[in-house]
């Protein structure tokens, strides 16, 4: 039997696994991780400015929205504004996780994120601006999905199942805006 395959059980490498046991200080990064982990932590860090961007957007357009018929569409923007905010602290787990720092500092927060503030007093005017902040962050979870493939399946699948929401809420904006 070659040495490859000596130390194979049911298809499992067991020396490396009983490796992931060493350098407790690395949390939840094994050896075994495959990702450029400063990589997709900086994908992170711009996804949370995005989410934490979509949230400060999103209580705007509920505190500020006003006129006749607008209660349906201030419930849109709450109840996305608490989705974002669900997604941004999934995000800033996941970056403590891979043993990153997550970057909420203000001061930078418009320049790293990929959606725009909007401070629109039109209620159109919000719900055009949100779908088109939605598009962009489904585009911009499209490609970290791609960029990350297969090698950090824990992320790939927040990522995916944040991405979903996002079109749900393109959805949502679309259907306000006809």
């Amino acid at each position: 039997m070659n040495e490859t395959n000596s130390n194979l059980a049911h298809g499992f490498d067991i020396e490396e696994i009983r490796r992931a046991a060493a350098n407790l200080e690395d949390g939840a990064v094994t050896a075994g991780y495959a990702a450029d982990r400063e990589a997709v932590v900086a994908m992170l860090n711009a996804a949370l400015a995005t989410e934490l961007l979509c949230v400060l957007r999103y209580k705007r357009h509920y505190y500020t929205a006003s006129g006749p018929n607008v209660a349906h569409i201030k419930a849109e923007f709450l109840e996305h504004a608490q989705q974002e905010q669900d997604h941004a602290d999934r995000i800033a787990e996941r970056i403590v996780q891979l043993n990153g720092s997550p970057n909420f500092n203000p001061a930078t927060l418009t320049q790293r994120s990929h959606a725009e503030y909007d401070d629109s007093e039109d209620v159109q005017a919000m719900i055009r601006a949100d779908l088109i902040a939605e598009r962009v962050a489904i585009e911009s979870y499209r490609q970290m999905i791609l960029a990350i493939g297969d090698k950090d399946p824990t992320t790939k699948n927040m990522l995916i199942e944040i991405l979903a929401t996002e079109e749900e809420h393109a959805d949502d904006m679309a259907d306000l805006l006809a």
